[in-house]
C-alpha cells in the first residue's frame, strides 16, 4: 500500500508525496483539517486526515531524529 504524505500547499495546490514521486493535487480536493506533515487516505476521491497513520509517523519520526542527536 502506498503512503501519501502532505509536503506543501503551493497556491491552488497540495504537493503530496506518494512512493517518493511529488504529485499536485487540487487543494479543493483536499478537506481543511490536512496539515504539512500529515499521512492522507483518499476516500472517494477526497483527500483526508489519516489519524492513525499520521500518529505513527510522527512517531517514528520524533524517536528517529532524538536518536540522532544522543551519543
Amino acid at each position: 500500500m502506498s503512503m501519501i504524505v502532505l509536503d506543501r500547499f503551493e497556491g491552488n495546490f497540495a504537493v503530496v508525496e506518494i512512493d517518493g514521486e511529488t504529485v499536485n493535487v487540487e487543494i479543493n480536493l483536499v478537506m481543511d483539517d490536512v496539515k504539512e506533515g500529515d499521512v492522507l487516505k483518499i476516500v472517494e476521491g477526497f483527500y483526508y486526515r489519516d489519524e492513525e497513520a499520521t500518529s505513527n509517523r510522527k512517531k517514528y519520526m520524533e524517536d528517529r531524529f532524538k536518536d540522532l542527536w544522543e551519543d
